[in-house]
């Protein structure tokens, strides 16, 4: 009924590339979730494959707005005549809106869709009760951990995606994420990652209990020296964290009176156009939120009496 067709963008942000789903919905009819990027042909090898299973796509589902998953979209969409559906907050060019919290219904499957924000404020989880299958885009993927990073994602609502396909979806069985292999068991995935940001959280305040820090000190101390290549990441990971966490009081931020030095402004503003090529850049600026320049270094501490 679900068939991977995995994108030839293999990178850091991506792992092995971004996963497309084709969905046989019956009656000669099918949808496709996440197109992916408009590149190796990839268009051509998802029409090539609904054709092999005599399917015509009807539907182009985005889960987000993240050009891995949705370039492919328009060029798809031309090819075949399918409609394009997306977030109703969503930037990105479509026919009509999703239906949030309701079902949408190609031939004789009705999927579910979820407002999951967190990743993205534009986000959907879609679930296809016939498979026990959850489509998670990069709320969940495959294998590690998905990037939170301010201004387009937030670390709360985030946590409380997560909390919500616990609670709702515990008959889940399959999880079919953006990016790494199909997950078959998806109860046990996503309490894996409510655990992990749990323990990550926990490890930040843990530190700034021993003493004020910055971003950059909690990224050293935090993860491993083995890992620079994706301290910038780790760094926005960070200030996810940090925000919730000022948010609520628990800690406080004081503007530093000095200039970042070069590691820091690597770690807390990479030029990533200028070490990738455009492509590849426009989707790690897309995830990591380096749009948004952190122009000062700031200290956080713990407050004792939030606790």
């Amino acid at each position: 009924m679900v068939t991977t067709i995995r994108a030839p963008n293999p990178s850091a942000m991506t792992l092995q590339g971004t996963n497309s789903y084709l969905v046989d919905c019956g009656d000669g009819d099918a949808l496709v979730i996440d197109p992916g990027p408009a590149t190796g042909g990839h268009v051509r090898v998802l029409i090539e494959a609904a054709a092999q299973r005599e399917l015509a796509i009807r539907a182009i589902l985005l889960t987000h707005g993240h050009p891995d998953h949705t370039l492919a979209a328009v060029p798809l969409a031309k090819a075949t005549g399918a409609t394009v559906l997306a977030h109703p907050n969503s930037r990105v060019a479509r026919d009509a809106d999703l239906p949030l919290e309701g079902d949408l219904r190609v031939g004789s499957v009705a999927l579910r869709t979820v407002d999951a924000p967190g990743h993205t404020f534009d986000h959907v989880v879609f679930y296809l009760p016939e498979a026990r299958a959850l489509f998670t885009g990069d709320v969940i993927l495959g294998e590690g951990t998905t990037v939170i990073a301010p201004p387009g994602g937030a670390m709360r609502p985030y946590q409380r995606t997560l909390a919500r396909l616990a609670g709702e979806f515990g008959d889940a069985r399959i999880i079919y994420g953006g990016h790494g292999p199909v997950v078959t068991d998806a109860p046990a995935k996503i309490s894996e990652y409510i655990a992990h940001r749990q323990m990550r959280e926990d490890q930040i305040l843990d530190a700034l209990r021993k003493g004020p820090s910055t971003i950059p000190d909690l990224v050293r101390r935090i993860y491993s020296p083995q890992r620079q290549v994706l301290w910038p990441a780790m760094a926005r990971q960070i200030l996810a964290h940090l925000i919730a966490l000022e948010s609520e009081g628990q800690v406080i931020a004081r503007r530093l009176d000095r200039p970042m030095t070069s590691e820091e402004a690597a770690m807390l503003n990479p030029k990533i156009e200028e070490i990738l090529g455009p492509e590849e850049a426009a989707v790690v600026i897309a995830e990591l939120g380096t749009e948004l320049r952190l122009e000062s270094l700031y200290e956080y501490s713990f407050v004792e009496a939030a606790q």
